[in-house]
C-alpha cells in the first residue's frame, strides 16, 4: 500500500514561493488564505501541517479541529497567535523563521536614525506643503557621534555594523554578551542603561518586551539621556514609557525620537503624534518584498524537513520524546532547569564558557534534553527566545563556549550535574541531584558542601567567615518581617569565607538587599527566585 504524502494548508497570505518550496519536495498544499473562522474549523483536520503569519489564531476550537497536525510553522517571529503550550502537550512541533526579518528591521532602525537626525518626515510634509523651510530644518552629522544599542542579538548586531559604517562610535549594553565578543564585534560593551544612556547621541533598542524590559526606558532614563539625542525605537512598544517619551521630546530635551512600534497597536490615536520632533512608522520592521519571500521559504523548507525526515529547525517549544525517555529524563529536567535558572541569577551575564558535566546513572541517558534545559535556564532570564531546542544556537551566536563530559561514576551521589560557568564575573559552579528518584537538591557551590532544595525564593550570600555573621544576616531579614524556610552554610577550604543559601517566604525589597550587602563581612548578595520550579 502506497503511503500518502503529507498535506499542509498554507492559511494565511505569503509568497506564493513557499507553495513552490513545499511542491518541490512532494508535500500537497493548498493555499487557502483568507477564510472565516468556521471555514478553517471544516478543512484543519484534514492537514499534517499548516502555515501561517499572523492573521490565524490558532487556539481553541480552530486548534481543536486540526486533529491531525503534526507540525505549525508560524512565517515571521512571534507566535502569539499560536496556543504553544497546547501544542506542545500534543506532541505538536511549532516552528518560527526568526532570522528571515533580522537585516529588514535593522535596516529600518538606521533609516529611522538618519531620518531623525535629518528631519526628513518632517522636510518633506513641509516641502509638500508648498513652503521652502531651509534654515527650520538644520540637520545633526552623524558621522564621529556616539551610538547606543540596548541589544545586541540577532539584529542588533547588524544594526552596531551598519553604524560603524556611518563612521560611529558604537556603544552596547547586553548582558548576554562578554567582553570577548563585543570586542570581536568592534563595539564597546557598557555594564548599564544609564551609563549607556548618559553618554550616546543617539540610542536604538533591539531586546524582546519582558518583564525585565517593560519600561526599561522611563523617565529617569530619558531624563539621564544627553540633551539633543535621538532615541529609535524598532523593537516592541512598551519598551518605552510612551508618556515619558511624550515629555521629553515636548521639553525639547531629546532633539527626535522615531517609533515602529507601539504600546498599543495599531496606533490610530495617540499623543505622540501631536509633536513635530517625532516620526512614525506603522509596526514595518518586517515589511520588505525580500523579507516576506525569506520568511515564506524558510517556513515551507523547515515544515517539509519535519514532515518528510522529522528534522527540526526553529521549533519554539520542546520536542516530543518517547513515554520511557520521558519518564527517565522528568526529575533529572527539573534538576537541570533549577540549576540553569539558579546560575543564571547568582552570576550576571557575560558568559564565555559553560561546562556540564554528568557523574553516575544520569550519564547513561539521553543527555541532550538535560543540557538543553540547563542552558535554557541559564539564558532564560533575560531573553523571551530562548527555548530548549535553539538555545545552543543563540550560544554559539553569542560566543559563548561550551564543554559536556560524563563519567559513569560518581564520588559520593548516584547521580549528579555539575554546571560551571565563565564569565565577565569570574567563575562559579553549582552541582545537583535527585534523592530517591523523585526529589531535586543542590549540593555543592563553588565547591562548598551544602544542601538545599532549588525552589521558592533563595538568598545567595559571600562573606568573610567571622563570628557575628548569621546573627547579622537574620536581624536585617527579622527587620523586614521575612520569615527563613532554611538557612544552609558552607565553608570555602583553606580560606577564611564562607557562603549561605538561605530559603525565605517573601521576596526581599531592594531596601533589604542594600543592608544586606552594607554588612560588615559580606561581600556578595543575590536573590534568586526559583518560585516557578
Amino acid at each position: 500500500m502506497t503511503q500518502s504524502s503529507p498535506k499542509v494548508w498554507i492559511a494565511d497570505k505569503m509568497s506564493e514561493r513557499a507553495v513552490e518550496v513545499f511542491r518541490s519536495h512532494g508535500i500537497d498544499v493548498d493555499y487557502k488564505p483568507g477564510l472565516s473562522v468556521e471555514e478553517q474549523i471544516k478543512i484543519a483536520g484534514d492537514y499534517d501541517g499548516i502555515a501561517v503569519r499572523s492573521s490565524s489564531t490558532l487556539k481553541g476550537e480552530l486548534l481543536d479541529a486540526a486533529k491531525n497536525v503534526k507540525v505549525i510553522g508560524r512565517a515571521g517571529i512571534g507566535v502569539d497567535n499560536i496556543d504553544v503550550e497546547l501544542c506542545s502537550r500534543r506532541g505538536v512541533v511549532v516552528m518560527n523563521t526568526p532570522f528571515g526579518n533580522t537585516i529588514t528591521t535593522a535596516e529600518l532602525a538606521v533609516a529611522h536614525i538618519v531620518a531623525a537626525a535629518r528631519q526628513i518626515p518632517q522636510a518633506t510634509a513641509s516641502t509638500k506643503a508648498g513652503k521652502w523651510e531651509k534654515s527650520k530644518f538644520m540637520g545633526m552629522e552623524l558621522t564621529g557621534k556616539k551610538a547606543g544599542v540596548i541589544g545586541a542579538g540577532n539584529i542588533g548586531a547588524i544594526v552596531c555594523d551598519r553604524l560603524k559604517g556611518l563612521h560611529m562610535s558604537v556603544y552596547v549594553y547586553d548582558p548576554f554578551i562578554s567582553d570577548e565578543r563585543a570586542a570581536a564585534m568592534g563595539v564597546t560593551k557598557v555594564d548599564t542603561v544609564p551609563e549607556l544612556t548618559s553618554m550616546v547621541d543617539v540610542l536604538t533598542l533591539h531586546v524582546p518586551l519582558i518583564d525585565a524590559t517593560r519600561n526599561l526606558i522611563n523617565e529617569d532614563i530619558l531624563q539621564n539621556m544627553k540633551k539633543g539625542s535621538i532615541l529609535v525605537n524598532c523593537a516592541r512598544g512598551g519598551i518605552v514609557d510612551e508618556k515619558a517619551l511624550y515629555e521629553a521630546c515636548q521639553s525639547g530635551h531629546l532633539r527626535a525620537a522615531a517609533l515602529d512600534v507601539f504600546e498599543q497597536e495599531p496606533a490610530r490615536d495617540n499623543p505622540l503624534f501631536a509633536l513635530e520632533n517625532m516620526s512614525f512608522t506603522p509596526h514595518i520592521g518586517a515589511s520588505t518584498d525580500e523579507a516576506q519571500e525569506n520568511v515564506a521559504v524558510q517556513v515551507a523548507e523547515q515544515m517539509s524537513e519535519y514532515l518528510l525526515t522529522g528534522s527540526i529547525n526553529n521549533a519554539v517549544n520542546v520536542p516530543s520524546l518517547s513515554e520511557e525517555e520521558a519518564a527517565a529524563l522528568a526529575p533529572f529536567m527539573g534538576l537541570a532547569t533549577s540549576l540553569g535558572q539558579f546560575m543564571g541569577q547568582v552570576m550576571r551575564p557575560g558568559y564565555d564558557k559553560v561546562s556540564v558535566r554528568f557523574e553516575g546513572k544520569v550519564s547513561k541517558l539521553n543527555r541532550q534534553p538535560i543540557i538543553n534545559a540547563i542552558l535554557q535556564g541559564l539564558l532564560s532570564q533575560s531573553m523571551d527566545e530562548v527555548n530548549a531546542v535553539n538555545v545552543q544556537m543563540l550560544f554559539k551566536e553569542r560566543g559563548i563556549a561550551f564543554e559536556e563530559a560524563a563519567s559513569d561514576t560518581a564520588d559520593h551521589f548516584s547521580s549528579l550535574i555539575r554546571l560551571e560557568v565563565e564569565g565577565d564575573e569570574g567563575w562559579r559552579c553549582v552541582s545537583g541531584t535527585v534523592f530517591d528518584g523523585q526529589t531535586p537538591r543542590l549540593v555543592s557551590m563553588d565547591n562548598c558542601e551544602l544542601e538545599i532544595a532549588p525552589k521558592g525564593r533563595l538568598l545567595f550570600i559571600e562573606n568573610k567567615d567571622k563570628p557575628g555573621v548569621v546573627a547579622n544576616l537574620g536581624a536585617v531579614l527579622a527587620e523586614d518581617n521575612i520569615n527563613i524556610g532554611d538557612f544552609r552554610l558552607g565553608r570555602r577550604e583553606g580560606k577564611a569565607e564562607a557562603i549561605a543559601l538561605i530559603s525565605i517566604d517573601s521576596e526581599p525589597s531592594d531596601k533589604v538587599i542594600s543592608a544586606l550587602e552594607s554588612l560588615e563581612s559580606v561581600t556578595t548578595v543575590r536573590y534568586v527566585n526559583l518560585e516557578a520550579m
